[in-house]
């Protein structure tokens, strides 16, 4: 967990960015009957009955020193997916990078190896040269930084029934450049020294 804090609040460094990265899936539902749209005294109706049409995967990756959001759909959450995640962190967004600074989960598609498996192993070792990985503890997820943004995009974007992989994709695209537009960095002031305080009991106690 302290690992985790010391790197959330280290200052802003454009060579060694900080990134945190964390991924939901979305249900898509369609309507077996078109809604009623909203008119004057009568508010919008929509059967309660749907049509199940799969689940998508969305990663999101923000920089929340710089203010900045990336959201990508995918159709699972697999290694191969996440290593080109990676891959275009690496050689896109931050080419000219030491090093990425990169907070996520400890799910098991979330490792090296992945690269591996989706690369032949003269790329895999340059893009985890790249990388200094800092996973989150078991039920510490909180500590990353990308599930707000995880949040805001589950209220503004995925609040709603939407029926393929299409149309989730240009409602995340469209999420993705309002956000960036205006870019907001987070105030993360969660620090060790509080962490020590609030939750005390989850250290260790020596016994004189």
């Amino acid at each position: 967990m302290e690992d985790v804090l010391s790197v959330d609040c280290r200052p802003y460094d454009p060579d060694q960015p900080l990134v945190c990265l964390d991924e939901t899936s979305k249900q898509l539902l369609a309507h077996p009957r078109e809604p009623i749209p909203a008119q004057p005294g009568s508010p919008a109706r929509e059967d309660h009955e749907y049509e199940r049409r799969g689940v998508a995967n969305i990663f999101v990756c923000c920089e929340p020193l710089a203010g900045w959001r990336m959201a990508r759909v995918t159709e699972r959450r697999t290694r191969r997916d996440w290593a080109a995640i990676v891959q275009e962190l690496v050689d896109q967004r931050y080419p000219d990078a030491e090093r990425i600074v990169l907070v996520q989960d400890n799910l098991n598609t979330h490792t090296i190896g992945s690269l591996d498996e989706a690369f032949a192993p003269e790329e895999a070792r340059r893009l985890a040269a790249k990388l200094e990985i800092h996973p989150t503890p078991v039920h510490g997820s909180w500590l990353n930084i990308a599930e707000i943004e995880l949040s805001v995009l589950a209220r503004q974007c995925l609040d709603r029934r939407i029926p393929d992989r299409e149309s989730l994709e240009a409602e995340v695209a469209a999420w993705q450049a309002d956000r960036n537009t205006k870019p907001k960095a987070v105030d993360w002031q969660f620090t060790t020294a509080d962490a020590r305080i609030k939750l005390k009991r989850l250290y260790p106690s020596v016994q004189e």
